[in-house]
């Protein structure tokens, strides 16, 4: 595939870049990821893979636009205020980029329609804000074969992995085996989140998924990075695939996807935000 002459101009500090050029450029001009949530995380992820040139981005997210998503979701405007998420998203991709096709998918995830959803697309980006939602794409990642970025914010933390059983490094049923009792862990609206945290995460998440689709550099597999941000650090700790997982261990017991709603035992609110692990956004 030849550039044009905009394409040349606008990916131009790409092109010289020994590890992406012309061929890595092209590469993420084929690619595709999924990108679950245009709230606080997904809002800096989806930007960042437009500006890159992921050619096709899609994003599941079923919330309209509130007054109080604009302090972090940098994705949505005033204007825009009453409107679908997935369509004030696409006007943002398409004004940083018209390079990028925005695959619009204004559903609730479930157990029904995951699978479907998933399987175009290279990657998946999880920035949903509960639990039934996390333990369902982590299941339809792995069913699907499809690597999963996986990020989180708490008032001012965050985490970020990457999951590729495939590899044999675990998924996010060995981090969490179990979900949390419900109530024990705030959403963001009750706990509150540092406006700034999401676009460091999601900043992140979107890095780690050019990596990966370029494969270049050492990918967070078998790592979790936490970011403190109230004394700026970053520390990383090792994660293995656990052999008692019932997803990916040895003995798998969950064979296909299951009743998350049940299983968490809180209905699983609209991917927005929010991380697993920690809290929402």
């Amino acid at each position: 595939m030849a550039f044009t002459p905009d394409q040349v101009q606008r990916y131009a500090r790409h092109l010289i870049l020994p590890e992406v050029g012309g061929a890595g450029q092209r590469k993420l001009l084929g690619s595709s990821v999924l990108l679950l949530g245009a709230g606080g995380l997904g809002s800096p992820a989806a930007m960042y893979l437009a500006a890159a040139g992921v050619g096709r981005i899609g994003i599941v997210d079923f919330d309209d636009v509130d007054a109080s998503n604009l302090q972090r979701q940098i994705l949505h405007g005033t204007g825009d205020l009453g409107r679908p998420k997935v369509d004030s998203a696409e006007d943002a991709i398409r004004s940083l980029n018209p390079d990028v096709e925005v695959v619009k998918h204004r559903i609730h995830l479930n157990s029904e329609n995951a699978l479907d959803v998933f399987r175009p697309y290279d990657i998946v980006l999880d920035g949903t804000d509960n639990f039934p939602t996390r333990y369902l794409s982590n299941d339809a990642a792995y069913f699907t074969d499809k690597p999963l970025v996986y990020g989180a914010i708490y008032r001012f933390e965050g985490q970020l992995a990457l999951f590729e059983p495939a590899r044999g490094t675990g998924c996010y049923r060995c981090l969490f085996p179990t979900p949390p009792p419900p109530g024990a862990v705030p959403s963001c609206a009750e706990a509150g989140v540092f406006g700034v945290l999401p676009g460091i995460i999601g900043s992140l998440m979107a890095f780690e998924t050019i990596k990966h689709l370029l494969g270049i550099g050492e990918p967070l597999i078998g790592r979790l990075l936490i970011f403190e941000g109230l004394d700026m650090s970053f520390r990383s700790l090792n994660l293995k695939r656990n052999p008692a997982c019932p997803l990916c261990g040895d003995r798998p017991t969950v064979t296909g996807l299951i009743d998350y709603e049940q299983f968490c035992g809180v209905p699983a609110a609209e991917p927005s935000q929010t991380p697993a692990g920690i809290a929402g956004q």
